[in-house]
């Protein structure tokens, strides 16, 4: 089934360098940043052909309020446990904080003039952001979404856009998680019920189906 430009949005969930980079926030807490980075092809396709086919192109940040004003209160009691606090300093400056260097998206993924960057201090693209008011001002009904982590930010965004009447393409080999079975596991909770939080698919068939190779 083709896709219907006009009402489509691609949105690249928190591809930025915090997550993505040794000198960020999810290496200093831990995480396997090479599994991490295992969703940058997938995603660099897709940001191609969203390009070429002309789709609405949306890019995420989990960036907050310098003061911290803003950070989910058991998310930063979770970051200091595990001795990353937001906000604290690191390499690429104070993490996960709007302007910081590490709140930069990658230069690989880095997004256009033309397209939206919005910054979210919660898991959910939606929460506390214009992001809903933004795709309706557009007119879009549909969400095609990838990037990381899978089981957080990505299923969290996922299941507000559901919530909220969007039908939703979740992009198997253009998300990532540093934990495998949560990434599989979240893959196969989309399709619980008939698909009851949309469906799944890979970059090589969501490119056909936006009529780019």
């Amino acid at each position: 089934m083709s896709i219907d430009i006009p009402t489509t949005a691609l949105l690249a969930i928190d591809m930025q360098r915090d997550f993505l980079e040794p000198q960020g926030y999810a290496a200093r807490a831990g995480l396997d940043i090479s599994r991490l980075r295992g969703a940058i092809p997938g995603v660099a396709r897709l940001l191609a052909a969203a390009r070429a086919a002309g789709l609405t192109i949306i890019h995420t940040r989990e960036a907050n309020a310098p003061d911290l004003s803003d950070v989910p209160p058991a998310f930063l009691a979770a970051t200091t446990r595990s001795g990353a606090r937001v906000g604290s300093p690191g390499p690429l400056g104070r993490f996960l904080i709007r302007g910081e260097p590490g709140s930069a998206i990658i230069d690989e993924l880095a997004p256009l003039a033309s397209e939206v960057a919005i910054d979210k201090p919660g898991f959910s693209a939606f929460e506390a952001t214009a992001l809903g008011a933004m795709l309706g001002a557009r007119g879009i009904r549909r969400l095609i979404l990838c990037g990381i982590t899978t089981e957080v930010c990505v299923s969290s965004t996922l299941r507000t856009a559901i919530d909220r009447g969007f039908d939703c393409i979740t992009v198997s080999d253009a998300c990532a998680s540093a934990f495998p079975d949560l990434h599989d596991a979240a893959m196969k909770m989309i399709a619980v019920e008939g698909g009851v939080f949309g469906e799944v698919a890979t970059v090589d068939e969501v490119c056909a189906r936006l009529g780019v190779a």
